[in-house]
């Protein structure tokens, strides 16, 4: 072989080797970067369902408990058993082991016995429908909302006309299986068989309707789920702005690890026919509201790797890109707050 190709060898394999010991190096930092990120996680999701609307089998249902617990809440039950089949089937119930004498799936046992409480922002049938029609196979547990919500499950929902009452309240035959709490605003209440507190607070869903934002704390951190909300320019309310003037100081303190908010419908629907719903760019100006508080000075940075949690997309029967292939483009594109955008699919595990 001549020298210059001898030369140009060696120095081939010399380039190989030293690209190889980068991109190892890249992958073990990789590594430890989300093994440092999961480390810090505080609480864990999985998303029962998403969609705000005509897909029955995928309504609004996000189960939350603190890192390292298998007792959760549901937060909304839109679907249950779908969204838990779901859920096995992409591997986020890993953690979750059916005991050996029992006859139950992993679906029947989660709901049965790692579902501790039902958390409602409001009784529309996208985020209540799950927990009826799942009802005569639930086991006791407690249901919370605002007080208009569990008067409203009561009479027109657990009132023998339309559904058997599996209720404590209401009209008789009483069957007890759900305990009703009501949240009155402000108050901090512990969730029965969970390690977590609940505080309520009421939101504005077109026209007044109420909705709820719960924000849930474990071990001095939180999460803030809100139900369905109109921008507060349009309800005329400042309901969102109440709930951000509450969790502030736990932003700027990093004791607030996540979001979920709702943005129903892709830019360019009129403010006259939200209903009570965001757009990406609603819900980026109420994050900018958040961010003011946090940080006046910075109101740029103040929000930087905040996980914020997109629900209650409403899907369309129009070909064409999706309402959910929109909403993500146009986050990603309004996004100059370095939020972390997570566009929740049905089934996903999310840890933050």
């Amino acid at each position: 072989m001549e020298d210059s190709n001898v030369k140009r060898l060696l120095a081939l394999t010399g380039i190989l080797a030293v690209t190889t010991a980068v991109y190892l190096s890249a992958v073990g930092f990789g590594q430890e970067r989300a093994i440092k990120e999961a480390a810090a996680a505080k609480f864990v999701s999985i998303v029962l369902g998403t969609a705000g609307g005509l897909e029955e089998q995928n309504l609004s249902a996000y189960l939350l408990a603190p890192i390292g617990s298998k007792d959760f809440v549901a937060l909304d039950a839109g679907t249950l058993l779908a969204g838990l089949r779901k859920a096995r089937m992409m591997g986020s119930l890993w953690d979750i082991h059916v005991p050996p004498e029992s006859d139950l799936t992993i679906e029947g046992w989660v709901l049965q016995n790692n579902i501790k409480a039902y958390l409602i922002t409001h009784a529309h049938l996208d985020h209540v429908a799950g927990l009826v029609i799942n009802s005569p196979a639930d086991t006791t547990k407690e249901l919370l909302g605002i007080p208009s919500t569990i008067d409203y499950i009561r009479d027109h929902l657990f009132n023998w006309k339309i559904w058997p009452n599996f209720g404590n309240e209401g009209e008789e035959l009483r069957l007890n299986k759900y305990r009703y709490v009501r949240l009155n605003p402000g108050e901090q209440y512990r969730v029965s068989g969970t390690r977590m507190t609940v505080e309520a607070f009421s939101l504005s869903h077109a026209n007044g309707y109420p909705s709820t934002a719960f924000l849930l704390q474990s071990g001095g951190f939180y999460a803030l789920y809100f139900g369905d909300t109109g921008p507060d320019a349009v309800e005329k309310a400042g309901s969102i702005k109440t709930v951000w003037r509450r969790v502030a100081a736990l932003v700027r303190n990093k004791r607030l690890r996540g979001v979920f908010l709702e943005v129903s419908y892709p830019e360019g629907r009129p403010d006259k026919l939200l209903f009570g719903h965001l757009t990406p760019s609603w819900m980026m100006r109420e994050l900018r509201q958040l961010a003011e508080l946090v940080n006046p000075e910075s109101p740029g940075a103040a929000l930087r790797n905040l996980t914020v949690v997109v629900t209650h997309i409403k899907p369309s029967l129009e070909r064409g890109p999706t309402p959910r292939d929109q909403i993500a483009r146009q986050l990603n594109e309004l996004n100059d707050l370095g939020v972390r955008l997570i566009v929740a699919r049905q089934g996903q595990r999310i840890e933050f």
